[in-house]
């Protein structure tokens, strides 16, 4: 039998803001209209953190080719900014009431969601966490960086770059997501386990996004003027940094180091303003998304913790097949 899965998603979903490439694009290719599932088919919506970085649109990518070799229909959606909890929350119920086989989700709020998700497992519909995980244990899988892990290579590669010793600040997307949380603590303890001649003198939080992150880490700079270091925990605090830095002529004075890719900080690292970051690996972040939500609709096991990987890139490797293939521009 076939199944209509009516999405009820606000117009305003769709429009969203790529900031990180400063141009505007629709939230999503859905439309507030039915989608047709097919007998033999599984329906699993996607709820992402939003769609205004091109890490998103390289999840998507990934969650399209599973759903695709899989024989799944999906749909992938995100509130148009990363600080709009309250959206995404609605957005989930909406997929809820739709009554899917399993629901990938990249929870902005480590805890906002579970009473949802509460509800999603006494009505035995398995949910995939994805990029950030919750703080409980319904979810049957998370398919993610292993962040501190990440946070304390950017870490090591910044007291490398810096000589062991100074003033470092972060400006880092959230710390309500578990991600947020994580590239923070791994930068930070990192640091104080190892370098104690590096002092952490600041830590702001821009929302990831671009603009406000650029006032953030402008401030920073005019505070501490000594500054040698800056760490941007995900892809608009990073251009943040590099556009505060560029702003104020301080090119060479200040290591820059990111997280995530995006053209913007390809660029930068390679006219030197920013001396290297990590990369994830979005579309096999996407890809592990939708295959285990597919088996555990399927009612077969899955791995608990999918760790998707990560990779540091410079001047040096940036042109590296290895890295090529997990940059998202």
């Amino acid at each position: 039998m076939k199944k209509i899965a009516t999405l009820m998603v606000l117009l305003g979903m769709l429009v969203v803001a790529l900031t990180a490439c400063g141009s505007a694009e629709e939230g999503s290719s859905e439309s507030p209209a039915d989608v047709e599932v097919g007998e033999d088919e599984l329906f699993i919506p996607i709820v992402s953190k939003g769609f205004q970085h091109q890490f998103w649109q390289a999840v998507r990518k990934g969650a399209e080719q599973a759903a695709e070799e899989y024989g799944a229909v999906i749909t992938f959606e995100g509130p148009e900014s990363e600080a709009n909890v309250d959206r995404q929350i609605d957005m989930l119920r909406a997929a809820l009431d739709n009554k899917p086989d399993a629901i990938g989700f990249a929870a902005l709020d480590s805890q906002a969601s579970i009473p949802l998700l509460q509800q999603a497992q006494d009505n035995d519909i398995p949910i995939v966490a994805f990029d950030s995980g919750v703080d409980s244990d319904i979810p049957v899988a998370t398919a993610s960086t292993d962040n501190k892990a990440a946070a304390a290579l950017a870490a090591e590669k910044m007291a490398e770059l810096i000589g062991g010793e100074g003033q470092v600040a972060l400006v880092v997307h959230d710390q309500t997501s578990i991600t947020g949380v994580d590239r923070r603590d791994g930068f930070v303890e990192y640091m104080e386990e190892n370098h104690p001649n590096i002092e952490i003198v600041d830590i702001q939080y821009g929302g990831g996004d671009h603009l406000q992150s650029t006032d953030l880490a402008k401030a920073i700079l005019l505070a501490y003027p000594d500054l040698k270091g800056f760490y941007g925990a995900n892809e608009g605090s990073a251009i943040g940094l590099v556009n505060a830095v560029t702003e104020l002529n301080k090119q060479g004075e200040v290591v820059i180091i990111g997280f995530d890719s995006g053209a913007l900080q390809i660029e930068a690292i390679k006219n030197g303003v920013m001396a290297g970051a990590i990369t994830q690996n979005p579309i096999g972040i996407g890809y592990e998304t939708v295959k285990a939500a597919v088996l555990a609709a399927n009612g077969e096991s899955v791995e608990g913790s999918i760790d998707t990987g990560f990779l540091w890139y410079d001047q040096d490797n940036i042109d590296d097949e290895e890295i090529q293939a997990v940059l998202y521009e």
